[in-house]
This record gives structure tokens, C-alpha cells and sequence, in this order.
């Protein structure tokens, strides 16, 4: 299959070109900034010579978006919407226009669409969406509408030859160096994996490689449509998600945060905490009715295997 990955040279990209080019796939990058083979420029807003990639593909899988790894500043929040909702507009107008439309188009999303809550896990059916929680800060609500936004860019898109699906990632794990997995390990190397604010809030999280089945396991599925999280079945409280990564490198103890060191940690590493304290309890209710099956579906034994994968590329 020819598969389009708008916005595929971030983490999560490097890890779905890698594992579908392996598999014998066309596969090609849209990117604002190419530099290896097969990659192709875009600006993610209008249309151009990219749009020719579009036109005869199997599958578009839309990545693009500002990263999330940054200060929640009046400005980056509205380049993290922008960035969304042009990307998935441009896409679905190229779709739109192809003599010949992919198939299916996978578009990006976030869990961060539900609510910040601890009492009961968010499916795609029974599931809260957030944004009107009366413990989280008002700006956390941004973040939801901006995931509101992003899906519903895909929803209005005049795409009627061409299967849609959200995908309501949780994090990916992998142990590629700048992802989220390595600065995770990094705090626990140096002695700082404890819990956060007690560290009740709930973690979401997939492994990379389920991340990639899943993919696949979509585009494989012509009746599934609309939202789908993807996240691991075992979301687990902050405090017991880095026991478990702490155990898996070796480390018996890590120094715990309280809110004020968690913000202030995040301003000196140009982050924010809403990515530390939100709770983000998300399950896979629509990938396991469709019988899909986890390879490491806990974390603590995806954590050993990510530490061992690490490992063996001499990492530690």
C-alpha cells in the first residue's frame, strides 16, 4: 500500500514510518522541513504540489500539529490549535479533490479530550468529555477544545469515498532518544522518578509497537469509523506507573514532587504540568469490542520491555 503521513517526522512518526516501511509499504512523509528520502514539503495550511501524494494512496494517516512539550502560553496554545485544524482542513480538501481518494484517512487526536477525572475510566461511549471540571485550571479547558476542534475538521470534511477515524491517542512509549518514554526514564535515572502531587492522577499510556497494530488493525477494518482510543486496556495512578518504570531500570527509589516543584520543574524544562497532573484515565473500549489484542497490554511489563530494548542498543 502507498501510505501519506502528514506530519510524520516526530516521534510518533519515526516509529509508524519505521515499522510500516518494514513491512513493505510505500511510505511517504509530509513535512514542512524534509531532509531524508522519501519525504515530501508541505506547509500544512495550503495546498501544492504535495496534494499529488494524496491522489492514488491507499491510506493517509495525518500526524501534524504543533508539539505539546512546550509552555502553555496564550501564543503556543493557539499555534498548537491552528496547527491542528489547518493540517486536518488541508488534508480533507486534498481528499476531497483526488481523482483517486485513499481509502481511509486516520486523523491524529488526543485522550486529553476527557475530562481530568479518578472515579471511573473514559471509553469511547460512556466517556466524559473535559473542559468544565471544577478542580482542574481553567486553561486545561483549551487543550479539550482544541481536540474538539481538531476532530470535528475531520467530521465536517466532504470525504465521501474515504473511511474516517480520530485517533484518541494516549502517549506512545517507545525508546527512541526525545520521546516521551526517554525523558520519563531520564527523571528516574537521576534519581527523580517519585510521584508527582501524590501521584493519584491516572496515566494512559501505549506501547509503541501496539500503537503500530492498532494502526494497522484500522486500516484493515473497513466497518470501524469516527473516535477510537488508543491507549493501553491497564491505565494506572501516577505513583504506581513510575514504581513500575523504576523497578524495570533498577532503580529502588525515586524522589517525590509536590505541585509547586512539579511547575516549577516544568518552567525551567519549557513544559507545562497540565502533561504531569491531568488524569487521564482512558480506555480502548472500541479496539477491544472489534477483537483487538494487546501485546503489552500492563505496564509494568511494557516498561520491561522497553527498558530491555533500550538496553540492547547499549543504552545504561
Amino acid at each position: 500500500m502507498k501510505i501519506v503521513i502528514p506530519g510524520g517526522t516526530g516521534q510518533v512518526g519515526a516509529v509508524l514510518k519505521r515499522a510500516l516501511s518494514a513491512a513493505g509499504h510505500d511510505v511517504v512523509v509530509l513535512s514542512r522541513r524534509p531532509q531524508q528520502p522519501g519525504e515530501v514539503h508541505w506547509d500544512g495550511a495550503t495546498p501544492g504540489p504535495w496534494t499529488e501524494e494524496i491522489d492514488g494512496s491507499d491510506v493517509v494517516v495525518n500526524l501534524a500539529g504543533r508539539s505539546v512539550n512546550c509552555r502553555y502560553t496564550p501564543a503556543n496554545l493557539r499555534e498548537m490549535m491552528d496547527s491542528r485544524v489547518h493540517s486536518a482542513r488541508v488534508v480533507g480538501e486534498a481528499i476531497a479533490a483526488a481523482a483517486r481518494p485513499p481509502r481511509v484517512w486516520l486523523q491524529m487526536s488526543t485522550a486529553t479530550v476527557y475530562a481530568h477525572r479518578f472515579d471511573a475510566p473514559n471509553d469511547e461511549a460512556t466517556g466524559v468529555i473535559g473542559g468544565t471540571e471544577p478542580d482542574a485550571p481553567g486553561y486545561w479547558a483549551y487543550s479539550v477544545d482544541i481536540a474538539k476542534a481538531w476532530e470535528r475538521e475531520q467530521e465536517t470534511a466532504g470525504t465521501p469515498h474515504t473511511r474516517k477515524v480520530a485517533l484518541r491517542a494516549a502517549m506512545v512509549m517507545s525508546p527512541d532518544r526525545g520521546g516521551v518514554f526517554d525523558v520519563l526514564l531520564r527523571l528516574v535515572r537521576l534519581g527523580l522518578g517519585g510521584p508527582v502531587a501524590c501521584g493519584a492522577q491516572y496515566v494512559s499510556w501505549i506501547q509503541d509497537q501496539d500503537f503500530v497494530r492498532a494502526v494497522e488493525f484500522l486500516i484493515a477494518r473497513d466497518d470501524i469509523t469516527g473516535p477510537v482510543n488508543l491507549a493501553a486496556p491497564a491505565p494506572l495512578p501516577h505513583r504506581d506507573f513510575m514504581r513500575a518504570l523504576r523497578t524495570a531500570w533498577g532503580v529502588p527509589v525515586g524522589l517525590p514532587a509536590t505541585r509547586w516543584m512539579a511547575e516549577a520543574g516544568a518552567f525551567v524544562l519549557r513544559s507545562d504540568t497540565e502533561l504531569l497532573l491531568k488524569s487521564r484515565r482512558v480506555v480502548p473500549g472500541r479496539l477491544l469490542d472489534a477483537g483487538f489484542t494487546f501485546g503489552r497490554p500492563d505496564w509494568p511489563t511494557a516498561a520491561d520491555d522497553l527498558v530491555r530494548r533500550l538496553r540492547s542498543r547499549g543504552v545504561g
